[in-house]
């Protein structure tokens, strides 16, 4: 799920010079300009030493050996139960060492909890969240944050981003139960703590807020005010008893 304008300097007057003389060399007999070209190759190769050093980084943990250590149906969030999404609706990463993790993306699914599931088990819907949560409080990770979900319609979106879907419809109020709420507030809050994330509305966003994007979840019933003062809350409380995680998927 760029200003392109430029700012032109003032230029000099374009007299002529009375004479030849008044334009010096450095004492080595190197040229001015062959110093300002020697310059710039040297800053472009700066330049190019950085990217290639930024693009190692994060390629490296393909190298066999150096990817992080992974159990199948291992979760990070212990109050989730996990069902492994399609391969297919999803990228396998190494985040946040090749991607930093700095956004939580809500959802809603249009349909039920098992619908959802469903969906993101078949390899022809291209498009998995990392968790999905139920009305009642269930919650279900198909997706490691390690990896990247096919889920804004944003590929830097989707790099940067952890996707949290919520069952029911965005027309109606009555599916966003108070038990979603706290539920989802409770990841959020546990996603955010993980990843250095702030817990304000420029990092927790809407699916509808992704650029680009053609979908209007989680839509103009979720209370917005209500989840983030949840989430709020839920970051700070005292460190308790870790959830349980539901028996039913």
């Amino acid at each position: 799920m760029g200003n392109n304008g430029s700012t032109r300097g003032a230029r000099k007057p374009s007299g002529k010079s009375s004479g030849s003389s008044s334009r010096k060399k450095p004492a080595d007999g190197v040229s001015r300009r062959a110093l300002l070209i020697g310059g710039g190759t040297v800053a472009a190769a700066g330049t190019a030493a950085v990217l290639a050093r930024d693009e190692l980084k994060r390629l490296w943990w393909q190298v066999p050996g150096v990817e992080k250590p992974r159990k199948p149906g291992e979760l990070d969030y212990p109050g989730a139960t996990w069902v492994a999404a399609s391969e297919a609706n999803w990228r396998r990463a190494d985040r946040p060492d090749d991607f930093p993790v700095d956004r939580v993306i809500i959802h809603v699914t249009q349909g039920s909890f098992a619908s959802a599931v469903k969906v993101f088990q078949d390899p022809a819907h291209q498009a998995a969240t990392h968790y999905i949560v139920g009305q009642d409080g269930r919650v279900v990770q198909m997706i490691r944050e390690l990896d990247v979900a096919y889920q804004a319609g944003n590929r830097a979106y989707n790099e940067r981003a952890v996707g949290i879907e919520h069952e029911g419809f965005v027309d109606r109020p009555k599916d966003l139960t108070k038990a979603m709420y706290a539920s989802s507030a409770r990841l959020t809050a546990s996603i955010c703590a993980r990843h250095g994330i702030p817990v304000d509305r420029e990092h927790i966003i809407g699916h509808v807020e992704v650029p680009g994007t053609d979908h209007t979840d989680p839509g103009p019933h979720w209370d917005w005010d209500r989840y983030m003062e949840l989430v709020r809350r839920a970051a700070t409380a005292p460190p308790g008893p870790s959830p349980t995680p539901s028996a039913k998927a």
